[in-house]
């Protein structure tokens, strides 16, 4: 069961946090994946670390929001079976947390470059193919950020969050009949890098803990899967029960 052995993965932005525990899981299962990030030093870290498990992996240091370097990475990697657009946060340049109320134009271009034309861009890059050999996976990693209103400073971001999780619902619809399913799984408060801020976070979860990228790794391994052939359209929140309260 959740055998991907065979198929290629392409998961952005996964030279680190989230994205490296969604490559460890795909390469767990068998899926050969192409690491991606802005970073090739953080690309090689992952795949050596897939590699050192028993795994099979390459990198692909490209920038998600550059459609052509888009393309010819993924000319370059060949036939991709699964999609995992994870590249996110605020990009190359980062993002800082403000009241849109105190934003200029050029505070929004990152985050929304990143969260919705960089998903716009992978996907482009990879459908036909799937189309043509009548199976494929697209997976977009969406926060809950994109669903549900905060006050806490993220308003582009959640734009474009919001909006690849819209143009995945359409994607869906589009290619269903050609084999191709498209899902979001919108995720909720993850585990700090300063480990002093997590007690704090973690009471605020239902289930008493953040999420760790493990849990968004075995999320996607289902999604990818030939198991989750009827999955597809739809957005699975992965946040430790926060929607429910």
């Amino acid at each position: 069961m959740f055998d991907l052995t065979g198929r290629i993965a392409l998961v952005t932005g996964s030279g680190q946090h989230v994205g490296a525990g969604i490559a460890r899981a795909l390469a767990s299962q068998g899926a050969t994946v192409i690491v991606n990030d802005i970073v090739a030093e953080r690309a090689q870290q992952t795949a050596d670390e897939i590699v050192a498990a028993g795994g099979t992996a390459r990198i692909a240091a490209f920038d998600v929001t550059d459609y052509a370097q888009v393309v010819t990475a993924v000319d370059a990697a060949g036939e991709i079976d699964i999609l995992v657009n994870n590249a996110g946060n605020g990009g190359a340049v980062g993002m800082a947390m403000k009241q849109f109320k105190d934003m200029e134009p050029s505070d929004w271009d990152a985050p929304i470059d990143v969260n919705l034309y960089g998903v716009l861009n992978s996907t482009r890059a990879v459908i036909n193919g799937m189309r043509d050999r009548a199976w494929g996976r697209v997976i977009t990693i969406s926060s809950g950020a994109g669903i549900t209103g905060l006050r806490i400073g993220v308003s582009p971001y959640a734009a474009g969050k919001g909006g690849a999780v819209a143009f995945m619902r359409h994607l869906a619809a589009e290619n269903a009949r050609a084999g191709v399913t498209a899902n979001s799984i919108a995720i909720g408060l993850m585990q700090p890098p300063q480990a002093a801020a997590l007690e704090s976070m973690a009471a605020q979860v239902p289930v008493g803990r953040t999420g760790v990228p493990e849990d968004v790794g075995s999320c996607c391994v289902y999604l990818a899967s030939d198991e989750a052939s009827w999955m597809t359209g739809q957005t699975l929140h992965l946040d430790g029960g926060s929607t429910f309260t």
